[in-house]
């Protein structure tokens, strides 16, 4: 019997999905949001496509079955999950809508800031000094280099 406070921890099965290794004693759709670009909607969508029931595991599912899965989060549009669930729709060079995970999403994400960069717009110009894009303030916050502010002085 653990200590008091002391969980005890399931030893489950892990499975590589998506280049992601996923705890498979979870449910279906709550393991599939360890998967970078993976949402809960997306995962909702995923598991509605493939036909499984809500109370699902991928501990329980066979090598085809979750190769399946992963086609399904590589290629959403040959199972029929609508676009506006893809996180890259009209992607700038191809113009297609694009459903990236992982590793795929953080290299995009990156090339995206170093465009905006490339073109000096303004929220490249706020990527390049490391401030706020999105309208944030800036009087007590993203300060770099040594602080400001009041000493307090010697007491006679």
């Amino acid at each position: 019997m653990p200590e008091k406070g002391v969980k005890e921890k399931k030893t489950g099965k892990i499975v590589r999905i998506a280049k992601t290794d996923i705890d498979a004693s979870l449910p279906f759709e709550r393991s599939l949001w360890k998967i970078k670009g993976v949402s809960f909607m997306f995962a909702h969508a995923v598991r509605v496509a493939l036909g499984y029931p809500p109370n699902a595991r991928i501990a329980d599912l066979s090598k085809e079955e979750i190769k399946k899965i992963e086609d399904c989060i590589l290629n959403p549009d040959k199972y029929g999950i609508p676009s506006w669930l893809y996180n890259r729709r009209k992607d700038r060079e191809t113009g297609k809508d694009l459903h990236l995970t992982a590793s795929d999403l953080e290299i995009r994400h990156k090339f995206d800031i170093e465009f905006l960069k490339k073109i000096k717009c303004y929220r490249g110009i706020r990527h390049i000094l490391s401030l706020p894009c999105r309208g944030q303030r800036t009087r007590a916050h993203f300060r770099r280099g040594q602080t400001v502010g009041v000493t307090k002085g010697k007491k006679k």
